[in-house]
Formats: C-alpha cells, sequence, structure tokens
C-alpha cells in the first residue's frame, strides 16, 4: 500500500516539475569578443555570436576580451506574429 502512495505521489509532481522546468537551455564556448552592460560576444568558430544580458547575469570577476568563456542562455521570444492563411491554400 505504501508503495502505491509513494507511486500516485510521483505520478502527480513528475508532470508538474517537467512544465516548471521552463524552455531548453543551451551553451555557447568561444573566445571573448566584447562585452557590454547589454551583450557579450564570442567568436564560435568564424561566427560571432552575440548573447543578450540580463541586469542580474553574472560574469566571472576578471574577465576581459580574449578570455575563453562558455555561456549559458535560454530563447526567449520578444514578440509573436499572427501570419493569414494565402487564399486558395489547401490544409493538409
Amino acid at each position: 500500500m505504501k508503495f502505491l502512495k509513494t507511486f500516485a505521489l510521483c505520478a502527480l509532481l513528475v508532470p508538474a516539475a517537467a512544465f516548471a522546468a521552463g524552455a531548453k537551455s543551451y551553451q555557447v564556448t568561444g573566445k571573448v569578443l566584447e562585452i557590454t552592460d547589454a551583450f557579450v560576444a564570442v567568436e564560435k568558430g568564424k561566427e560571432r555570436w552575440e548573447i543578450n544580458r540580463a541586469a542580474d547575469t553574472k560574469l566571472p570577476e576578471g574577465i576581459k576580451v580574449g578570455d575563453k568563456v562558455t555561456i549559458f542562455y535560454t530563447m526567449t521570444a520578444a514578440a509573436v506574429e499572427a501570419k493569414a492563411e494565402k487564399a486558395g491554400t489547401k490544409k493538409r
């Protein structure tokens, strides 16, 4: 009986925890090209990546251009637009 109660509790909590987890997180590692109050730019391969900074984003003490860093981030929508479907387009 104790097993069933534990199982039932887990069955209720696991979906709630998954929902509360939020957006998927990502990371990028590269050489710091630029640091401002608004973003950190790193070079990954031959590409420049600019990652926005929030006011509470923590940076390592003494970080400077040229240092190798790993930035952890999530994607956040700034706006969402609805597009009308073209006339004559068939739904499949």
